[in-house]
């Protein structure tokens, strides 16, 4: 949820379904664990649909919007393990995600919903990846930022720096985040200065540390339950960071950003695929269970998972 210019709030507060907390040193959008247990559904059943209501309305506060964002990738931690999520194939699985979303009838939800005039294309491009060699296992929300700065740069293959990107740092499963990774969020996107320039970046968790918070299912279509998990995540916080990059631009009375309306909830177009899970979208060559997100809709708010009222 959105942060309403809090940078000295001192204390969490919850409002709504998200929480808004002071960052170090900015402040952040968190991503709320989910609040459905998946004991709640029968054996097979889909993850919880959502309502197919209008919602209240977002509003412009008058910041910049990322008309077309380029995605960018920064592995942290040990992605060569043997447990089966934390593998090359894993990165590969977020790879072909970022290789895919854009221009998707499900990131195109976004193009038509024109506030105040303004509006962002329903592109987004995979400009990169960079493995950061850091052997912290015990991160704080400076630590992410720090991250992204010695991963921005000229030389050793690092990441170019980009005034539209958005840089989502990775982490594998053995990493903790310690402002409340797993137990308050499962990811957040920020904005602040780095050494290289202004930057949207985002944490991203691999969800196998904690698939009863932070996923909807634990077996999933591409046989990862914590790496699927965690791009239904990143799909949330790269819409959010597109038409809220800088905390002032998209977002209702209540401080929701777009994505957090819909927050946990895939629409009741859900299919199952071979090995039994659930998926909802298909983007390049591989299915994904994704969360919805908000589209205007004639003059109403609903959550959906393409630009059309009948696909929520």
């Amino acid at each position: 949820m959105k942060k309403l210019n809090l940078l000295t709030l001192s204390v969490a507060i919850i409002l709504g379904s998200a929480f808004l907390v002071a960052a170090q040193p900015e402040v952040i959008v968190h991503h709320r664990v989910n609040p459905h247990s998946q004991s709640e559904n029968k054996v097979g059943a889909a993850p919880a649909t959502g309502g197919t209501t209008a919602l209240s309305a977002l509003s412009y506060h008058g910041g910049p919007l990322i008309d077309t964002p380029t995605i960018y990738l920064i592995w942290y931690g040990n992605w060569n393990q043997t447990n089966g999520t934390d593998t090359a194939a894993g990165q590969g699985i977020i790879r072909d995600w970022a290789s895919s979303i854009g221009g998707s009838p499900y990131f195109q939800i976004n193009k038509n919903n024109s506030i105040n005039g303004k509006n962002i294309s329903g592109n987004a491009f995979f400009g990169g990846e960079y493995t950061n060699t850091g052997t912290k296992t015990r991160l704080r929300d400076a630590d992410i930022q720090s991250i992204v700065s010695s991963s921005i740069g000229k030389t050793g293959g690092k990441l170019p720096y980009d005034a539209t990107g958005v840089y989502f740092v990775i982490t594998s499963s053995n990493i903790s985040e310690q402002s409340g990774f797993c137990t308050q969020y499962c990811g957040w996107h920020t904005a602040g200065n780095v050494t290289a320039g202004h930057v949207r970046y985002a944490f991203i968790g691999n969800a196998a540390r904690c698939l009863s918070a932070c996923a909807a299912q634990t077996k999933s279509p591409n046989g990862n339950a914590g790496v699927d998990a965690a791009i239904s995540v990143m799909s949330h916080e790269l819409e959010e960071a597109t038409t809220d990059p800088d905390l002032n631009a998209w977002y209702d009375s209540r401080g929701a950003e777009n994505a957090d309306k819909c927050a946990w909830t895939f629409g009741h177009h859900q299919y199952q695929v071979s090995n039994g899970s659930w998926a909802n979208v298909r983007l390049g060559a591989r299915d994904f269970l994704i969360q919805r997100n908000l589209d205007l809709i004639g003059s109403s708010w609903f959550c959906v998972m393409s630009d059309d009222i009948n696909n929520n």
